[in-house]
């Protein structure tokens, strides 16, 4: 997504480039199991996304430890006007990614005015070749893709490489989106570390949080070429990032409209101890 613009910024920093997962990522120290609230709000749509407004509510629950591997509950709602009807959406995801094994588990349900539209469910491992998933639903198959990374591994690798000064680098992803059977590729621009301007609202939320600092970040998501995709983008998100993981002042642009998502409550949990 926007290559050329993604040019202008490398030019401004360093450039770092890798597909796929070389490497795993190392487990990150302090990645903070928290539970974010953020309110969801039109910013802009086009004529041709039939959106003539639209809120919501987004609840992101990241818990679990290196040793005994990490769960996100999501919960993604919005009441969406077109001008001639209004509509109830509701995506709930669940997944379990364990760094040691590298396996990753998922569950989506997605539902329009409370009716089960679909239903996403599956188990996918790395092995030498690549990433094996086993769907068992919406119908049972088993699908062989490239080298990738699994949601959690990814924000750790992003961390590590803001924490180093790269700027722009871009990495093969499966979080069992979509139909649960392709990966994404991302391209990932990080900003230089910077602190939270004056009265913030966004900022304040962020309770102990809020006088640190944090990486502008921006992740474009695309199709993996390799599946037939090509050089138009599925999304992408902006966000300030934390070096424990924590996310505020989100931008989500799908392209014919961009919604934007303030936290507006963060819950520490304790963090688990590896035995």
């Amino acid at each position: 997504m926007f290559r050329s613009a993604f040019a202008a910024v490398v030019l401004a920093g360093a450039c770092t480039v890798v597909i796929g997962a070389p490497a795993r990522a190392t487990p990150a120290p302090g990645l903070a199991p928290h539970r974010a609230v953020y309110d969801l709000q039109l910013k802009d749509a086009s004529e041709r996304s039939g959106i003539a407004g639209m809120y919501g509510r987004m609840v992101y629950e990241f818990n679990g430890s290196p040793c005994e591997g990490y769960t996100v509950s999501f919960r993604f709602v919005t009441q969406v006007d077109t001008g001639e009807e209004t509509r109830l959406t509701d995506q709930q995801t669940t997944t379990y990614e364990d760094l040691k094994s590298g396996s990753f588990r998922f569950l989506t349900r997605s539902f329009t005015d409370e009716k089960l539209d679909k239903e996403v469910r599956g188990s996918a491992h790395e092995n030498k070749g690549g990433v094996s998933v086993d769907l068992s639903a919406p119908e049972k198959r088993q699908v062989e893709l490239a080298e990738s990374r699994f949601p959690t591994e990814h924000m750790i690798e992003v961390i590590e490489r803001a924490r180093k000064g790269d700027r722009f680098f871009e990495s093969r992803i499966f979080d069992g989106s979509d139909s649960g059977d392709k990966t994404l590729i991302t391209t990932t621009v990080v900003g230089r570390k910077e602190m939270p301007e004056a009265g913030d609202p966004d900022a304040d939320r962020a309770g102990s949080f809020s006088a640190q600092a944090f990486w502008p970040v921006s992740i474009a998501y695309y199709d993996d070429v390799s599946s037939g995709g090509d050089a138009l983008p599925v999304y992408r998100m902006s966000f300030k990032l934390y070096e424990n993981g924590i996310t505020r002042d989100l931008t989500m642009d799908y392209g014919e409209f961009v919604i934007s998502g303030k936290l507006a409550k963060l819950e520490m949990f304790k963090q688990e101890e590896c035995r």
